[in-house]
């Protein structure tokens, strides 16, 4: 045999022939054919000699011919060794794989896949959500086809969460929709398909790995629903999960680096031994359910003219709606929202709940509900949302940040139980505590965990700027928390905000509560009504002389003699050393010295303390209990301020002002 023969046939007749092989000589009958019989059969031939190495070099979506299918989605994305190779989605799935490394073409593949459908099917047969998480502009060309209903990226991290969740809300609806209609499956109803795509799909999982389940719940329960998966990745081995892969029946496998991905995809290894380089892009392993062994096949290019011309084809078809809502708004003013609140309810703000598609309001029952914890940073929106809160229920109480004044106003709430009201509001109680000695931060804790335990506890929204320190003691006792914008993803962490819900730049009021986002209502400032939400507690009372004699402990005694003199000019103020000399006036006396002159002089205290009224400076908060034998904390008072605390036989202390003594410690 000449070389590269393997067989020659020799004609003997008209229809008699021998073919001689290797082997030896077979004698054959020959069958005639006609003219035409002959050029169906060599054309016929001409397409089955060719082989997978017969992959033309290029191929153009432009010169592919597409067709539509009434309950399909049919799709050419390339040439084969055969012609046009047809990809079904619908038929061949319900999902795909499609595997392939940096620079093989993964993503000109989708591209085209996606021209393909809608090209000849509009957004009422189908819709497309594209999700790209390798940099963003995989698809940007495909934005304007009025299939696509969205288009979401790794650059909008919270965004592309939230689409993604979205996607468990839309297989409920579809769900309903099937079952309003007594319908098995999509086609017993009028419905689009929806087809998810994917670009790197292990990006995706690694960054938000609670996002595989909603991808393995759309994989089990999609086929029915009309709901289709193309996940692109450049590693499939450890990333495709069985119970996601089970379900994807139409793979495709571009070069790949490692052969335990080209098994994992194709069953075989052909898609690992793809040379590198620019020969190779657009070289793909194609294998369908009935494919006996994969096809190799040469993608088709998209250009941006394909793109244009399909979208200016559908230009009178109206466009694809999102399946899920859109964000948030950066800003909810009451006015947008008030009137839809339950009976008995305020507005805390809007929330986002893309696993149901919805956008509740998230509220609160002033008397019938413990409250909500607000940690956020500095203008994170902290205030504005308490403001808000008090403008909605004029009955509420809010804490003075003032120390002594809100010292006050916590006492009179927990003495009083019955004149509590259903809603009391506190502004950075960590600020609050951080102000005072800690033994009155400590006695404020205290105050605030009975206020909360009590039977008669009232609804109370606290904030603070972060989740640590003595705070967190009463701010766990707040059943519910809102996760404003914190310094660092570890505050976030610690305040409870979701590991992956962090961002460094949130709008004011934007929260995370119990797992939802929430944007927290607004009101301008100056609606803040003037109730008794931000009334002013007098931090002291103005002290004047009630007693025929007044005992002042204080140190530096002899300085403050005339000060008090000129204060109060119709009465004797005077030192203990010299009381005898002033005997015989009928003035009401004040007796000022030091602590220990009234420690020596036990008889003139005791008199003082029965008949009289003792005053003890702030500064001199030891003599309290050694002097007065208060062992109880007073009222809380600055120091250096003029504060003092009055005493008058059994009675409870309480805080009064010397505005002279102001004028000194000021000088």
């Amino acid at each position: 045999m000449p070389e590269g023969v393997d067989a020659v046939v020799d004609i003997s007749g008209a229809t008699r022939a021998s073919v001689r092989t290797a082997v030896g000589v077979v004698e054959i009958d020959v069958e005639c054919i006609s003219r035409e019989q002959t050029a169906i059969v060599c054309a016929t031939m001409k397409t089955d000699d060719r082989s997978d190495g017969d992959v033309p070099d290029h191929a153009l979506f432009a010169d592919l011919p597409q067709r539509r299918g009434d309950e399909a989605l049919p799709a050419a994305v390339g040439r084969d060794g055969r012609g046009s190779l047809l990809l079904d989605i619908v038929e061949d799935g319900p999902h795909a794989i499609v595997a392939g490394t940096t620079g093989a073409g993964k993503s000109e593949l989708l591209v085209t896949w996606v021209c393909a459908i809608a090209s000849r099917h509009g957004p009422d047969e189908v819709v497309f959500v594209l999700a790209d998480f390798k940099g963003g502009t995989a698809f940007d060309g495909l934005r304007d086809l009025p299939q696509v209903a969205a288009v979401i990226t790794d650059l909008d991290g919270e965004g592309a969460v939230r689409g993604v969740t979205s996607l468990t809300a839309e297989l409920r609806r579809r769900e309903s929709v099937l079952a309003a209609a007594g319908a098995r499956d999509i086609r017993g109803v009028s419905m689009p398909r929806l087809v998810i795509v994917v670009d790197e799909f292990a990006a995706l999982l690694q960054e938000h790995q609670d996002l595989a389940g909603v991808f393995v719940d759309i994989a089990a329960r999609g086929r029915a629903l009309g709901m289709h998966l193309i996940l692109g990745t450049q590693r499939a081995a450890g990333v495709i999960r069985d119970a996601l892969a089970a379900n994807c029946p139409l793979r495709i496998s571009l070069r790949v680096g490692d052969a335990s991905d080209s098994r994992t995809v194709i069953g075989t290894e052909d898609a690992a031994g793809l040379p590198g380089g620019s020969e190779s892009r657009g070289l793909a392993f194609v294998r369908r359910p009935g494919d006996d062994a994969p096809v190799a096949t040469r993608i088709g290019l998209t250009t941006a003219e394909d793109v244009a011309n399909i979208s200016e084809a559908w230009g009178s078809a109206t466009r694809a709606v999102s399946p899920w809502l859109p964000p948030l708004p950066p800003m909810v003013t009451l006015e947008m929202v008030a009137g839809d609140a339950p009976s008995g309810s305020i507005i805390v703000g809007l929330a986002d709940d893309p696993a149901r598609q919805s956008q509740p309001l998230e509220v609160l029952r002033p008397g019938a509900e413990r409250g909500i914890a607000l940690i956020g940073q500095g203008g994170s929106g902290r205030t504005t949302a308490l403001r808000a809160l008090a403008h909605q229920h004029p009955g509420a109480v809010w804490i003075p940040s003032e120390p002594e004044a809100g010292w006050d106003a916590l006492v009179g709430l927990v003495d009083h139980p019955t004149r509590r009201p259903s809603l009391i509001l506190c502004d950075d109680i960590d600020a609050q505590l951080a102000a005072m000695p800690a033994e009155y931060a400590a006695a404020t804790l205290q105050l605030w965990e009975r206020l909360l335990r009590g039977d008669r506890a009232p609804t109370v929204v606290m904030s603070a700027t972060r989740w640590a320190g003595a705070a967190v003691r009463v701010l766990e006792l707040l059943p519910r928390r809102a996760v404003l914008q914190l310094p660092s993803r570890v505050e976030h962490i610690a305040a409870d905000g979701g590991v992956s819900a962090y961002s460094r730049e949130l709008p004011p009021g934007r929260a995370r509560v119990s797992g939802r986002e929430v944007q927290l209502v607004w009101v301008p400032e100056q609606k803040l009504r003037s109730s008794s939400a931000r009334r002013s507690i007098r931090p002291s009372h103005d002290w004047t002389p009630t007693h025929s004699s007044t005992a002042v402990v204080t140190a530096g005694a002899a300085a403050l003699v005339d000060t008090l003199q000129q204060a109060y000019p119709s009465c004797l103020v005077t030192r203990i050393g010299d009381v005898r000399n002033h005997s015989e006036s009928s003035l009401q006396w004040i007796v000022v010295d030091e602590p220990e002159a009234w420690q020596r002089e036990r008889l003139l205290w005791q008199r003082m303390r029965e008949g009289g009224e003792v005053l003890v400076r702030a500064e001199n908060a030891t003599e309290m209990r050694h002097l007065v034998g208060i062992r109880d904390l007073p009222p809380y008072a600055r120091t250096h301020a003029g504060r003092l605390w009055s005493v008058v036989g059994a009675e409870r202390p309480r805080r009064v002002a010397i505005s002279a003594l102001c004028s000194e410690a000021a000088g």
